[in-house]
């Protein structure tokens, strides 16, 4: 069976269309980790998991009260320009997969679980930088 044909990409539709009819949005900033929706994507998209399809993300950038770019976590440890590593949790590495950055409403967020240290959030903005032309 391929990989394709074992996302549930129908469950996730399900559960998007409940996702999208949230009215009131939580509220965030910028440095804020939180398991967000991110639901059934294609190919190598990051997804989420579980029934919620929930994965970490780190908030960069916040527009606005509705709208933010947000960067997907991984608990694998990759060193390339494409990756950041840090630890929020202690003993623990989490590493920001740089070229998924997106832009992600308020309604995708579930809770919060931690925060990106100064530091790291500057290390990580100044790599995420050196990826544009």
């Amino acid at each position: 069976m391929s990989a394709t044909m074992e996302k549930n990409y129908w469950h996730w539709h399900n559960r998007k269309v409940d996702i999208n009819g949230i009215i009131d949005r939580p509220f965030f900033h910028e440095k804020e980790i939180w398991y967000g929706h991110l639901g059934v994507n294609i190919g190598f998209e990051q997804d989420g998991v579980g029934d919620d399809f929930l994965r970490p993300i780190v908030i960069i950038r916040k527009f606005n009260n509705e709208i933010f770019w947000a960067i997907p976590l991984t608990s694998r440890f990759k060193k390339s320009e494409y990756y950041f590593s840090f630890s929020f949790i202690e003993d623990q590495i989490s590493t920001a997969i740089l070229s998924q950055i997106r832009l992600v409403d308020a309604r995708r967020l579930s809770h919060m679980i931690g925060y990106i240290q100064d530091a790291d959030f500057i290390g990580l903005k100044e790599k995420l930088k050196a990826l544009l032309p």
